[in-house]
């Protein structure tokens, strides 16, 4: 009797079909390199704490985090997703090369997804809507999945025409696979850990904070149309960034923090470019007047 009911196949229920059609469909949105290559970098940074601390090892990591996060928020951001500042052809790919070495992908790439969220911010079909897909979706899960690998060219091509950034977007890994490079050619292991491992994996989520928290957490100086937030602790690890809802009411300007005392690191960094002659037609903030009292 047992080896005749073991002939039979057990009956395969409606639901355990849609159960495994869903986890299907979920492995299919994540490629293995991109993901195996996140979970690793997160993984080495554990390798820190079996090397022996030096007091240069932090003062790299904290240089390496705030100059790549500069290029992440004046060269990605303000620069070429919003066109706030303008650059010689030179100082444009000095910038993209800065940014890309965070590890973020290129800065074509980077832009025209950041365009189709202010287009659609908290809509359909924004990228990154911590409301319409969950946190974790808005924090880290699109860039990891392989569902946003591609970006309309349509939506850069003031910036595509150029032949330098198009081979960057081609080869987006140089800059930052380069630069991990000569650290640890450099200054060693423990150098490597902590100047470019542990510092991309810093830069990594304080970014990703700004698609998932700055629409959650903070507070709300202009009505926009999104769930854009301001929040102070945002700002100061973002260098400025985390005035999200000001930055919604005027994406294009180059200043985020609007009153004296939000501070805005890369703000004030521009300013220095421009006062050197580097960064030029710094685009500012015009207040209408209901608003500009709504801010006091």
């Amino acid at each position: 009797m047992g080896v005749l009911l073991k002939s039979f196949p057990r009956q395969v229920t409606f639901q355990e079909l849609n159960a495994s059609s869903a986890l299907n469909n979920a492995i299919r949105h994540y490629q293995f390199g991109a993901v195996a290559a996140f979970a690793a970098l997160h993984l080495a940074v554990l390798a820190v704490f079996f090397v022996r601390f030096r007091w240069q090892y932090l003062g790299l990591m904290l240089a390496m985090y705030v100059l790549r996060m500069f290029g992440v928020t004046a060269g990605y951001h303000r620069y070429f997703s919003h066109r706030s500042y303008k650059l010689n052809r030179f100082f444009q790919f000095a910038m993209a090369v800065l940014a890309q070495s965070s590890g973020q992908k290129s800065v074509l790439w980077w832009a025209a997804h950041h365009r189709v969220h202010h287009r659609h911010s908290d809509q359909l079909p924004d990228v990154h809507s911590p409301g319409l897909r969950g946190f974790w979706w808005a924090h880290a899960g699109w860039v990891i999945s392989n569902d946003y690998d591609e970006y309309d060219p349509g939506l850069i091509r003031d910036f595509g025409k150029f032949p330098e950034l198009r081979w960057l977007d081609r080869y987006h890994w140089v800059p930052t696979v380069l630069l991990g490079a000569a650290i640890y050619l450099v200054g060693g292991l423990g150098a490597f850990l902590w100047g470019y491992v542990l510092s991309t994996v810093l830069l990594y989520h304080a970014t990703f904070c700004i698609n998932s928290l700055a629409h959650v957490w903070g507070t709300r100086r202009f009505d926009t149309a999104d769930e854009s937030r301001n929040n102070f602790v945002l700002a100061v690890i973002t260098l400025g960034e985390g005035w999200h809802n000001n930055h919604h009411r005027f994406m294009h300007a180059c200043r985020q923090g609007i009153l004296w005392w939000e501070l805005d690191l890369t703000y004030y960094g521009l300013r220095v470019l421009n006062w050197l002659g580097i960064a030029h037609e710094l685009r500012g903030v015009h207040l209408p007047h209901c608003e500009a009292e709504a801010g006091t």
